[in-house]
C-alpha cells in the first residue's frame, strides 16, 4: 500500500534520480576519455607492457557498481521499491493488523 506522492515530494524524487543519473554519465564519460588517453600512452609511449589494463579493470568495477546503484538499486528503483514493499508487507503481517502505527 504506496502513499501517494504529493507534487513536492515527486519533484524533490525527480531531481535526485535525474542528478544520480547524470552523476553515473560523467562517470562514464570521464572514465572512457581517461582510459582512452592512458590506452594511447601505454602504446606508444612507454614501453611495450599493457599496463593501462590494470586501472581500466578497476575503476571500471567501479563505474559498474556505481551504475547498479543508480539504476538498479537507487532511491526509486524498480528493484528496491519492490524489496521496500515486501519488506514492508511483511511486517505488517507480523504485527498482525495491516494497519500502520
Amino acid at each position: 500500500m504506496n502513499t501517494p506522492l504529493n507534487s513536492e515530494e515527486i519533484e524533490r524524487l525527480a531531481h535526485r534520480r535525474a542528478s544520480a543519473k547524470l552523476g553515473w554519465y560523467f562517470h562514464a564519460v570521464l572514465y572512457v576519455l581517461v582510459n582512452l588517453v592512458m590506452f594511447v600512452t601505454s602504446k606508444y609511449g612507454f614501453g611495450t607492457r599493457p599496463w593501462s589494463l590494470f586501472p581500466l579493470l578497476g575503476w571500471g568495477l567501479g563505474v559498474a557498481l556505481h551504475g547498479i546503484s543508480v539504476f538498479v538499486l537507487g532511491a526509486g528503483g524498480s528493484l528496491r521499491e519492490h524489496m521496500v514493499q515486501k519488506e514492508r508487507e511483511r511486517l505488517q503481517r507480523e504485527r498482525g493488523d495491516g494497519t500502520p502505527r
